[in-house]
């Protein structure tokens, strides 16, 4: 019989991390833990992880109903294999994630391995490098700091600072570095109105840009499709993915017809849920990259396991467990623009 709890923990981040939908400050970890009755000092360890105007289970009331979930699965024969029986993953899918993830670390032995592949033996992944937004001097100084640091993919958040000011840090970046040094990515986060959506892409693509992740808000179907089609800059769905059911994710991909996907466990279902999705993309021959939503190192730690399951052919966006000055100590580390897993290292939990 196995027995689960959690624990919580206000990770507080270095810096206000901004968006187009705003600052973020702290935000709520749950680590779900599960062992079973028999061997109690063999855990397994998960992440409940929910972003608020994202995830579509981000409720007031999310710990009491993960306390009431939790004592409703203690009192079954659950398993594994069972999971999707007792739980939705279309309702709840950050607990599905935890609880998925919990359950593959204790059936590997409670080691933190979600996965026997290269990445836990210490094969590094490549990452972007993440700007946040901010005022120009501020997004200037992490850009630096990013490239001194040796990545050679470089993410910035654009949709919130006045658009003359972002061109111009993309225009800074250029002047030192050619496309062949530097790889770009800007993420608008949804932030175009689709009257001026196509007009600051063609702006924008004067940078030689790798692509642009939701240049316009989730959930406009024809006219995403119609920038895809058109667009001078290759687009990436991200929120799009967010809370489509099963059903209707073959057709959102044949609709849009994207240049890429990216994909957020914790928002789209779970680790089994997004390889539904690379399989489908896969299918239309559309590429994809994996990226965390500010999991902590538990929750990041599966993400990179995960990944590493592929072929790893591009940078993933893997590097935000750096992002808090009280993450939970771990074998995770950056360095050289990749993310890797120390042994050295242990892990707090």
């Amino acid at each position: 019989m196995l027995q689960f709890n959690y624990q919580k923990r206000v990770l507080d981040f270095n810096f206000p991390a901004k968006t187009s939908r705003g600052a973020i400050t702290s935000k709520n970890c749950f680590l779900i833990s599960v062992y079973d009755i028999n061997e109690p000092n063999i855990i397994g360890w998960g992440e409940c992880n929910t972003l608020r105007g994202l995830s579509i289970d981000h409720f007031d009331d999310y710990e009491e109903r993960l306390q009431s979930v939790l004592e409703k699965i203690n009192k079954l024969p659950l398993s594994f294999a069972t999971l999707s029986d007792f739980l939705d993953k279309e309702v709840y899918p950050s607990m599905f994630f935890a609880l998925e993830t919990a359950l593959l670390d204790l059936s590997n032995g409670g080691q933190k391995q979600i996965y026997k592949n290269s990445f836990y033996e210490g094969i590094p992944i490549p990452i972007n490098g993440l700007v946040w937004m901010g005022d120009k001097a501020f997004m200037k100084q992490q850009i630096d700091e990013k490239l001194a640091k040796g990545f050679d993919c470089i993410k910035v958040k654009v949709g919130a600072l006045n658009f003359e000011d972002e061109l111009q840090l993309l225009k800074y970046i250029r002047s030192e570095y050619s496309p062949e040094e530097i790889t770009l990515r800007v993420d608008a986060n949804g932030a175009f109105a689709v009257n001026e959506a196509m007009e600051k892409l063609k702006r924008l693509s004067a940078y030689s840009l790798h692509s642009i992740e939701q240049p316009i808000w989730a959930g406009q179907w024809e006219e995403m499709a119609e920038l895809c089609s058109k667009t001078p800059i290759p687009i990436a769905l991200d929120e799009e993915l967010i809370g489509v059911k099963k059903a209707k994710q073959q057709k959102l991909l044949e609709t849009i017809n994207p240049q890429y996907i990216i994909l957020k466990p914790a928002l789209v279902g779970g680790l089994e849920a997004s390889n539904t999705w690379i399989e489908l993309a896969e299918k239309q021959n559309i590429p994809w990259w994996m990226t965390s939503a500010l999991e902590a190192n538990i929750g990041l730690n599966a993400i990179a396991q995960f990944t590493a399951n592929y072929i790893v052919d591009k940078p993933h966006g893997l590097g935000t467990g750096q992002l808090y000055h009280n993450n939970y100590d771990s074998p995770l580390t950056v360095s050289s623009g990749t993310l890797f897993y120390d042994k050295d290292k242990k892990w707090e939990v």
